[in-house]
């Protein structure tokens, strides 16, 4: 499945630490005003992992119409097929960055682990489902009955029942296991291991791994092509993003963006025509645009401050990015890749869904 989407997508980073201490402007909370539930503009809906709620934001006018509570770290969100609710994924796990001694912070709180379940009509989270432990993103099975979940504590991927909100699986899988993504098919689902460098392929309806492959050091990120015969995986830790053949479950190619270190790739997400892959980079503030026919860097935008989870808009034109440090949204117009536009968001925005009206 390739969504708008890309959420995707990692453990929270020591600079995320100073959000705490940062209130940003406070927008209307709750549900949104009479007038603005008449706008037919698609909404942009954004995970704040540190302030732990949910901001809605009006694509047209770029203001935020709303801003929902969660519970605690909203990472990964996914929309149902039908649009009608939003999936987040909730921890009760501290935040803790690459330099932080984990010896030294409070024991999680498992009681807050799940998956919210947030009423799009309602504009209100209406349920709080399991989600195995420490959950950080996930996907949906095509036809929105199963949550496939990353549980990055116990290394492990966990099969929920939607309609009951029964864990019905908890599968091992590699170290620090983050992003997941169903193939087109719905016969498959790739889970990242970020300490492995691999990929675990998920047999969903057998409820076992069937296959585990190496792919670029720290994956994060999955997007399969429409037909599913390949995925382009970030490579965090190499400055680049790989090419995989998802037939024989092996790399491709490498495709570098940057120098390792300073451009760290995290999401990596398709146009709708899958001509076009775009990457966020984190601390190296850009989004770079491949072309896929030739797998080759055709541009490149600065937007805010070490984007994570990026989304674009229904028709293609404009794509989002969910800029931590910055507690804002940039707004990328594609057609001159230029940003024209940031919006106010929560305390450290990780994830984005945008859905038509």
């Amino acid at each position: 499945m390739q969504k708008s989407i890309c959420m995707l997508l990692a453990t929270a980073i020591s600079s995320t630490l100073a959000l705490v201490g940062c209130t940003p402007a406070k927008p209307p909370v709750g549900n949104t005003a009479e007038a603005d539930s008449k706008s037919s503009a698609p909404r942009i809906y954004v995970t704040n992992e540190v302030s732990g709620d949910l901001t809605v934001i009006d694509s047209d006018t770029r203001k935020v119409i709303a801003t929902v509570p969660l519970g605690k770290r909203p990472r990964g969100i996914h929309p149902s097929p039908d649009h009608k609710f939003l999936y987040v994924a909730l921890s009760g796990s501290p935040i803790a960055g690459p330099e932080v001694d984990e010896s030294t912070l409070p024991p999680p709180d498992k009681s807050a682990d799940g998956i919210g379940v947030f009423d799009v009509a309602q504009n209100k989270l209406v349920r709080v489902i399991p989600g195995g432990s420490d959950p950080e993103n996930f996907d949906l099975s095509i036809d929105g009955k199963q949550l496939f979940i990353s549980n990055e504590d116990t290394s492990s991927v966990s099969i929920v029942d939607v309609a009951s909100g029964r864990v019905l699986k908890t599968i091992k899988v590699g170290a620090q296991p983050e992003g997941v993504r169903t193939s087109p098919d719905g016969r498959r689902v790739f889970v990242t291991s970020e300490e492995d460098g691999a990929i675990a392929v998920l047999d969903p309806a057998a409820g076992r791994i069937v296959s585990t492959f190496k792919v670029g050091h720290r994956p994060r990120s999955i997007a399969f092509t429409p037909d599913g015969s390949r995925a382009y995986i970030n490579a965090e830790n190499d400055g680049g993003v790989v090419l995989v053949d998802t037939i024989r479950d092996k790399m491709i190619k490498a495709i570098p963006l940057g120098k390792p270190g300073v451009i760290k790739p995290m999401c990596v997400l398709l146009s709708p025509d899958a001509t076009r892959l775009y990457v966020s980079t984190g601390r190296g503030q850009q989004v770079f645009t491949v072309d896929t026919a030739t797998n080759a860097v055709v541009g490149s935008v600065t937007v805010g401050k070490r984007p994570w989870g990026i989304a674009l808009a229904p028709d293609g034109k404009t794509l989002y990015t969910a800029n931590g440090p910055s507690n804002d949204i940039s707004v990328v117009d594609l057609a001159t890749n230029t940003v024209v536009g940031t919006i106010r968001a929560g305390a450290g925005p990780w994830g984005l869904v945008v859905l038509p009206r």
